[in-house]
């Protein structure tokens, strides 16, 4: 069987900047959550029979105590941070599984997950469905695999080259040096993806390049430059590698059965109701201004849904 572990951060943003807004009986928006709520259901009636959902219960967690200038809920839109809570509260009523996080990320719990089921004899192959390039570094072969849901874009291992230029497990030294601005730190001067990629696709790591650039045989433009750089900022990219490292010792299940969606709970019905009965309004232009930089989805958000 296949597992199938969903980005719900980034479906919410995905689902914001993309539908309409509705308000419930109660004057909620609740768009966004409808949105989502239908897209997941389409993956059960699409076939897929073990799923689970990861949230940012809380937009801050353990990293910004590593690096201040992490992403944070600033300048988030408080009708689309509103409906965390709700879009957890409704596809656990659906029956499928929520881990909504709070001093880890979504991104953790997708990679812990993807861990786990990687060593479960049963599953055949784990979907991790977000676009985050964080969760490039979980890819295995073909056995656990990226899913772009929006492009309908699958990366396996060798797909992760291709794109990036390095192997999975060099994601976060990637990272490290170009850098994540979604995320909110800048990487170092100088170090773009392709030197990076040329460098990483050799080395591996960064404790594995020499400090002497006339040891690289790579094609990267000002070398020495780059190799001054690393040398003088060396704690802060060990610091950006850590923060791109993603946690894999979260312990979210025993049994991969245990994700298996075995129809909805009692009282979905009328919560599932109440969403249908929302009445949909007419977005104004420039209604929904985009968030801060600081929150990676919404960097993703704002490409994929033109907002």
């Amino acid at each position: 069987m296949e597992l199938f572990l969903v980005d719900g951060t980034y479906e919410l943003f995905r689902h914001y900047y993309a539908v309409p807004s509705a308000r419930d009986q109660q004057g909620r928006d609740v768009g966004a959550v409808r949105g989502v709520l239908a897209s997941v259901l389409g993956m059960i009636k699409g076939g897929a029979t073990h799923i689970a959902v990861a949230t940012d219960h809380v937009i801050e967690s353990f990293r910004n105590q590593m690096w201040p200038e992490y992403k944070t809920s600033e300048g988030v839109e408080p009708e689309l941070l509103a409906q965390f809570p709700l879009l957890e509260d409704v596809l656990s009523a659906a029956g499928i599984v929520v881990w909504p996080m709070v001093e880890f990320e979504a991104d953790d719990a997708l990679a812990a997950a993807a861990g786990l089921a990687e060593n479960a004899a049963r599953v055949e192959r784990v979907v991790i469905c977000t676009p985050d390039k964080d969760l490039a570094q979980c890819v295995r072969g073909t056995r656990v695999v990226q899913l772009n849901r929006r492009t309908r874009v699958t990366l396996d291992e060798q797909g992760v080259i291709q794109k990036y230029g390095v192997p999975p497990l060099s994601i976060p030294d990637y990272l490290a040096l170009v850098g994540d601005a979604a995320d909110g730190y800048p990487g170092l001067a100088g170090w773009g993806a392709k030197s990076s990629a040329a460098v990483l696709a050799k080395f591996g790591h960064l404790e594995q390049i020499p400090k002497d650039c006339r040891e690289w045989h790579v094609n990267a433009t000002n070398a020495s430059a780059l190799a001054d750089t690393l040398c003088r900022e060396w704690e802060s990219a060990l610091l950006f590698r850590k923060l791109a490292t993603l946690r894999t010792d979260i312990v979210l299940f025993d049994d991969v059965e245990q994700l298996r969606w075995n129809g909805p709970k009692p009282g979905f019905d009328a919560i599932a109701a109440g969403l249908d009965s929302a009445v949909t309004e007419t977005r104004k232009p420039g209604s929904r201004k985009s968030a801060s930089r600081k929150i990676a989805s919404a960097t993703r958000v704002r490409t994929a849904a033109g907002s």
